[in-house]
């Protein structure tokens, strides 16, 4: 019987989780029969593909289709797993989260309720090792503070949005709006989901459908993450620059103004004054959101290094933005 839903996977270098992923996977309360896995994998070298071929092996009551993205990229990997897919219906997930068992029932029967052409649930953040900043960092991905308004980080309330992560669609919904856009290197999803809105259609929010999300392991990873994120927001703004929030501009703000005060600062007293000012200010708010988690958590820990990744995301977030008017992508087609 060929399968009336696809899940798709963009995968690199994810052998640490991919195996606890199909196993999620394997537990959905989604008939199995009605199921298969297609894994896009970007050439992975170390032993990613060992272990989805040796996972495959032991489970064969469950299909997983492994593809090969010679581009590398996300949006490249989710393009050629759409290609190779047979489902009526398209789930999206990714290789760093793990589905809780009812994940795809409740993405199926909420896309058949017909409310939105694409439906996406919460994540429940986790931190990506043991570390104490590991857990700082899932802490300040899950705060508003540190990721404004994106509701699926931390809301409980069902409700139209601009975007989800991952989603469900039907694949019939490629051929109106067509695939996602290989010139996006980040963003894709939101972009995504912005071409739904063009056409009309909508995009719903249902708190019920959830997955774990392994969030960044340390600081490094994590301002590598959020510069990029900031650079291709821009490139993405560049094209439907009515998208833009006020959540997207304060980031690239905030750091264009430090930078100047600096500059200013080197020959006027009063930049001094207003770069202390600011910094002080912007010190107070984040230690208050790392002081709100500490109490809430009971982890004393959590009240200096939630700040620090709260810091970097912003920070890297601006400062990618700003990089990305300064030195914009060589081909950045206009959508």
């Amino acid at each position: 019987m060929p399968p009336n839903v696809s899940i798709i996977i963009p995968c690199y270098n994810e052998q640490a989780t991919i195996a606890a992923l199909l196993d999620a996977l394997r537990a959905q309360t989604f008939p199995l029969a009605e199921m298969e896995v297609v894994i896009a994998d970007g050439g992975s070298t170390d032993g990613t593909r060992a272990a989805i071929n040796a996972w495959r092996a032991q489970h064969t009551d469950l299909r997983v289709n492994l593809v090969e993205n010679p581009h590398g990229t996300i949006p490249a990997a989710l393009n050629t797993a759409l290609t190779a897919s047979q489902g009526e219906i398209i789930v999206r997930l990714d290789a760093h989260s793990k589905p809780h068992p009812e994940y795809v029932e409740r993405s199926v029967n909420a896309l058949k309720t017909e409310k939105a052409q694409n439906v996406g649930g919460a994540w429940d953040i986790r931190p990506g090792a043991e570390s104490w900043m590991a857990q700082c960092i899932a802490a300040a991905a899950s705060h508003p503070i540190g990721v404004g308004d994106a509701r699926y980080r931390y809301s409980e309330r069902a409700g139209y949005v601009e975007t989800v992560p991952f989603g469900a669609f039907y694949l019939s919904l490629i051929e109106q709006i067509g695939m996602f856009d290989e010139t996006l290197l980040a963003n894709e999803d939101y972009e995504f989901n912005t071409r739904i809105h063009q056409i009309g259609g909508k995009v719903f929010f249902d708190p019920e459908i959830r997955s774990e999300y392994f969030a960044r392991s340390n600081l490094h990873a994590l301002a590598k993450q959020y510069w990029r994120y900031g650079y291709w927001k821009l490139q993405m703004l560049r094209r439907y620059p009515k998208t833009i929030r006020w959540r997207q501009a304060l980031p690239p703000l905030f750091v264009a103004g430090i930078i100047l005060l600096i500059l200013l600062a080197l020959f006027w007293n009063l930049a001094r004054w207003a770069l202390l000012a600011g910094l002080t200010l912007y010190a107070f708010v984040v230690l208050a959101a790392g002081l709100q988690v500490a109490i809430r958590q009971k982890k004393r820990s959590l009240f200096v290094g939630v700040p620090l990744a709260i810091a970097t995301m912003h920070f890297c977030w601006g400062a990618g933005f700003l990089w990305g008017i300064i030195s914009p992508p060589k081909r950045c087609k206009k959508g």
